[in-house]
């Protein structure tokens, strides 16, 4: 249960209430103040020049707001968003059908972009700097190329491995917006702003008390904040306050940092299995039973920016913070690594 709660993956009950809680304008859209000011003046100015917006590329951690974004630019240029995913296009053709179907300045939208393989980037440069489409029609000899002109577009990418993403492609970006962990008190603001979508009775400390649990992730919160409801509606009188809330999330194993059992038991590896000495990824990874790409994505991310966990040349290291955040004394030739 709190594996679930806690990762910032979407889950079939995220999707569901996509729509209700999704900000559709750029001015509902709560943190990333910067990423918000740029966009508003490139979307600006593409719809006074009556041009297609620069392609962009909005990198960061999982639930941070990298769709919401790609539909608010959609919706801010008053055009249609197409909506894809690089597993998703496995074949040359899958990108053409989505690409001749395209109408002027609509938004295409590629979800995990940095999984795209070779043959689907080769058709992706020359359709994002000149708006042609490059098909090969035929095998063999008889083969022939064919190049057909696509209305001008504009490619959003989502990724949260910049660095998985080849050159080429990267380059060919104008737009590239890194999201960032929210405040706490960005966090209160979109609790407080679900709660009111959703129908929840909540005060101004109830809502504190899940923003600060909510590892800088508004997925997070979300997720949390529809999880106190549960136990408020089940356990108490429906109405979420700082003792329900509170309440609620040490029943769900939700620490005052916003750990759960995993974060934990990736710490507690560390510390115990490994006595204090430097892990590898794959490691720790299959110490813990989780594929090495979600601690890396999902869980790592956030104990770094606690300063709970550090990366070295040769493994993961649980720091002293970590020590004191778990009540573990740590040992003298521990210390002197930090």
């Amino acid at each position: 249960m709190e594996e679930q709660i806690l990762s910032a993956k979407l889950t079939p009950e995220d999707i569901e209430h996509d729509k209700t809680l999704r900000p559709q304008r750029i001015e509902d859209f709560v943190g990333q103040s910067k990423i918000k000011e740029n966009l508003y003046i490139f979307i600006t100015a593409a719809k006074k020049r009556g041009e297609a917006l620069d392609h962009a590329l909005l990198t960061g951690p999982p639930g941070l707001g990298k769709t919401t974004l790609a539909n608010i630019i959609a919706n801010e240029l008053g055009v249609n968003m197409k909506a894809t995913s690089g597993p998703a296009l496995e074949r040359a053709g899958d990108l053409a059908a989505i690409l001749t179907n395209l109408q002027a300045y609509d938004v295409l939208f590629i979800d995990e972009i940095h999984r795209l393989n070779h043959a689907i980037e080769e058709i992706l440069y020359p359709a994002m700097e000149d708006y042609k489409l490059d098909l090969v029609i035929g095998k063999g000899p008889s083969a022939r190329s064919l190049r057909l002109d696509i209305p001008h577009f504009t490619l959003v990418g989502a990724t949260t491995r910049t660095g998985l993403i080849t050159s080429p492609l990267r380059d060919r970006f104008g737009v590239c917006c890194r999201l960032d962990f929210y405040e706490e008190g960005e966090l209160k603001a979109i609790v407080k702003r679900s709660a009111a979508i959703l129908g929840i009775d909540i005060d101004e400390n109830g809502a504190e008390e899940i923003a600060c649990r909510s590892r800088g992730t508004p997925r997070i919160s979300n997720r949390l904040l529809k999880r106190v409801r549960d136990y408020a509606e089940v356990k108490r009188d429906g109405r979420v306050g700082i003792d329900v809330a509170k309440e609620a999330l040490l029943f769900f194993e939700v620490d005052e940092c916003g750990l759960d059992k995993l974060d934990q038991r990736i710490l507690l590896t560390l510390i115990d299995k490994f006595s204090g000495a430097a892990v590898g990824l794959s490691t720790l990874a299959a110490s813990v039973g989780e594929e090495p790409e979600t601690l890396e994505d999902v869980y790592e991310p956030y104990l770094l920016q606690l300063g709970f966990l550090q990366r070295t040349p040769r493994g993961r290291v649980a720091t002293e913070r970590a020590y004191k955040h778990l009540g573990i004394d740590m040992p003298e030739n521990q210390n002197r690594l930090f």
